[in-house]
């Protein structure tokens, strides 16, 4: 299993202290849970509205061995309408400071500096930005704070990303930008960054397939990569399987596919699916020994 390492500014749960900073090590893919707090997100959307149901959901994800939570106050799914700053603040900050020090690694799902700001002093570690850290502010903010940020790459906005998105050639487009952006935020200040190839956000089917069967090229770069496909309408495409909340044996498999590719982190809707099934693909590829068990 591949080895990642992500660097805080400031400490953060299961960081070690390092030369330039905080590290967080792990192997394999570690499981990142999503926490939507909005009405409107495309699969779970209203769930976790009452502060009482996200931290229950919160807190079994963190229990089942999730090891970063995902949190989002405005939906990024296509279509969706724009969210106002102290809407999303108040969606969001009422969980953040309910689980801050609760031993997980708190990120915020935002594309306002504003947000991410807040987020920030209220206890969150990680930025989670779909733009991709386009607006420097961001990068700002992040530096600011000591936070690392995942940069996705996203064509177009999610109101009409999936109007027609077209490239010459996907692989070589999104890993580039994403390279591009990684290296402006960290000339910035950014302490590190993860970056994500945006399944599903400004893409067909042929597009994300090419870019899933290309993770080998982008996690052999220096930076550690995140997948998220959860329940995203591409394995409707592939399975026909219109609700999206029918969605998570594809979903396994496609993440089960990014981990063997190199994917350091996934992000899951059913996390604790994914801690099971990351698990038992890890003992299948561990190199021989013991018998864990003599049960069968």
């Amino acid at each position: 299993m591949n080895a990642h390492t992500l660097t805080f500014g400031l400490p953060a749960p299961g960081t070690i202290r390092a030369a330039r900073g905080w590290e967080w090590r792990w192997t394999g893919a570690a499981v990142m849970g999503i926490l939507n707090v909005t009405p409107d997100s495309f699969s779970d959307g209203g769930r976790h509205a009452a502060l009482d149901a996200a931290l229950h959901s919160a807190r079994a994800m963190r229990d089942a061995g999730v090891l970063i939570l995902d949190i989002g106050g405005e939906s990024t799914r296509p279509g969706a309408a724009p969210v106002a700053a102290h809407e999303e603040l108040d969606r969001v900050l009422p969980l953040i400071r309910a689980l801050a020090g609760q031993g997980v690694l708190l990120s915020v799902d935002t594309m306002k500096a504003e947000v991410a700001a807040a987020a920030l002093r209220a206890g969150a570690h990680l930025i989670n930005d779909v733009t991709g850290l386009r607006d420097p502010e961001m990068r700002r903010v992040c530096a600011d704070a000591g936070a690392p940020a995942c940069v996705m790459h996203m064509q177009g906005q999610p109101q009409t990303m999936q109007a027609a998105p077209h490239y010459g050639d996907v692989v070589q487009e999104v890993h580039t930008y994403l390279r591009e952006q990684a290296r402006e935020a960290l000339n910035a200040g950014v302490p590190d960054v993860l970056l994500d190839p945006g399944i599903g956000f400004g893409k067909t089917l042929d597009h994300n397939l090419s870019l899933l069967r290309a993770l080998p090229d982008l996690t052999a770069g220096p930076h550690p990569v995140l997948i998220g496909a959860s329940r995203k309408r591409l394995i409707d495409l592939m399975a026909s399987v219109p609700d999206a909340a029918d969605r998570d044996p594809g979903t396994l498999a496609l993440h089960l596919h990014a981990a063997r590719s190199g994917a350091a982190v996934v992000r899951a809707h059913a996390a604790a699916a994914h801690v099971q099934a990351l698990r038992v693909q890890a003992a299948l590829n561990a190199p021989p020994g013991p018998a864990l068990h003599s049960d069968g």
